[in-house]
């Protein structure tokens, strides 16, 4: 997209146009990611295992534990990026590109040295029992000890890319990995395959990772000259304005995901002290609630580059427009998600395994996790205009209150009152309130600028 395309996308289309073009593409390759994360449930789920299921839903923290690295510099970078384009500021915009992908880079590599270091100590924390150990620790070994790198460049490189406004080619690059590895996953996994069970999964997923970070670097070869993402190493250099530009807004998002590993940490521990069967349920609960939860992550990610270059170049307005326009439209359809998969949640859990124990367990997970999602897409959206805006204090002190405050203290709470089945209306709780607090947040956001 060439930069006059830019400009008349950020500056004068109308608003649902401009709000589609760049969502809707991210929302597609949100939901072939939550298809890939389904995938490894699903196939897993196909050899009638509760221990190889298990070991994938245990392991789901460490993956999560990436989203840091990916915040840090994928939000933080692309944040910086966007508004340096409202302020035609192209040299801060090619070092933040270049400053994100080698720290993504660096720590990707870091990652799964500390991992191969300290497995041991670590399946522990996860909550992994002498039944699941062995799975976890070989479903881990591909997705963390050879995956962790290109896990993280692949997100960092599509955020980058969507900086620009280019969010169709950031959305085929994460989803040429996605569908691959849903490709991979059987042949993989099942018998008839290579029958590697949950390993599978996880070589299924390094394989697939790798091809993405290869679409970016083609891509970003073949528009060389034309477009404002850099990854020279000539362009990597340590300066302090964009390194504090970059970590106002990405140590913050970078928080909230260690605080949502923390949080899922806590409900996997307690999950599994009532076997392997809970365990599996809850983490296809979590997987199918996962799909509207990517869509309302999507739409909030989508907008941020529309978000942070106007609010720089000073058309307040049209930001404010565009979040209006963005709040109507993702509340009225998580509602409808909700309604549906409250009174299908049976069928739903189904899907994935035919064991009734796990039908029960899963089918009441759901009628509590589908609870939150009109409210999450709320905060989501929140703590996309703090980011978008640079207002990464802001984004912390949500992601404090998300978890620390309100979900973990709720799952403790809620574990004591209902045991087991309190767990699954711990999100939901905290939710509530914090989509409360994210209206009046953004109405003081709207009176002041």
């Amino acid at each position: 997209m060439e930069h006059s395309e830019k400009t008349v996308l950020f500056e004068e289309a109308p608003i649902p146009k401009a709000v589609m073009t760049l969502a809707v593409p991210t929302i597609i390759s949100s939901l072939v990611m939550v298809l890939y994360n389904l995938a490894d449930t699903y196939f897993v789920g196909m050899l009638g295992n509760p221990v190889e299921n298990a070991a994938v839903t245990l392991a789901a923290p460490v993956l999560l534990a990436f989203n840091a690295v990916n915040n840090l510099f994928g939000v933080g970078s692309s944040s910086m990026m966007s508004r340096a384009l409202g302020k035609k500021d192209l040299d801060t915009v090619y070092k933040s590109s270049a400053f994100g992908f080698y720290c993504a880079l660096i720590s990707g590599v870091a990652f799964s040295a500390a991992y191969t270091v300290f497995s041991q100590s670590l399946l522990v924390i996860l909550g992994a029992s002498e039944e699941t150990v062995a799975a976890t620790r070989e479903y881990l070994k591909w997705t963390v000890t050879c995956g962790a790198a290109p896990a993280i460049l692949n997100v960092v490189l599509a955020y980058l890319v969507r900086a620009e406004g280019a969010s169709l080619h950031a959305s085929i690059g994460t989803m040429s990995g996605c569908l691959l590895n849903i490709l991979l996953d059987p042949v993989f996994i099942l018998p008839w395959g290579l029958d590697m069970g949950a390993a599978g999964a996880g070589l299924a997923t390094f394989l697939s990772n790798c091809v993405a970070c290869l679409y970016f670097f083609i891509l970003l070869f073949v528009r060389r000259g034309k477009t404002c993402v850099c990854i020279l190493p000539s362009m990597f250099r340590f300066q302090r304005a964009i390194a504090l530009g970059i970590c106002g807004v990405g140590i913050p998002a970078a928080i909230q995901n260690l605080l949502n590993v923390t949080g899922m940490t806590v409900l996997n521990n307690f999950t599994s002290s009532f076997g392997p069967d809970a365990v599996a349920a809850m983490g296809i609960s979590q997987k199918i609630n996962m799909i509207p939860m990517y869509i309302a992550l999507g739409f909030s990610q989508g907008i941020m580059p529309l978000v942070s270059y106007n609010y720089a170049s000073g058309d307040r307005g049209r930001m404010k427009e565009t979040v209006l326009f963005s709040v109507k439209l993702s509340i009225s359809f998580m509602a409808a998600v909700a309604a549906v998969y409250y009174f299908c949640s049976g069928g739903l859990i189904s899907l994935f395994m035919e064991n009734e124990a796990i039908i029960a367990y899963g089918s009441r997970f759901l009628h509590g996790l589908c609870l939150a999602l009109p409210f999450l897409c709320m905060d989501f959206l929140a703590v996309g205009v703090f980011q978008a805006c640079g207002m990464g204090k802001k984004s912390l002190v949500f992601a404090l209150l998300r978890k620390i405050v309100l979900e973990i203290p709720a799952l403790v709470i809620l574990n004591k009152l209902f045991p087991l089945y309190g767990l699954a209306y711990a999100q939901p709780a905290a939710e509530v309130i914090l989509s409360a607090a994210a209206v009046m947040v953004l109405g003081r956001i709207f009176r002041t600028h």
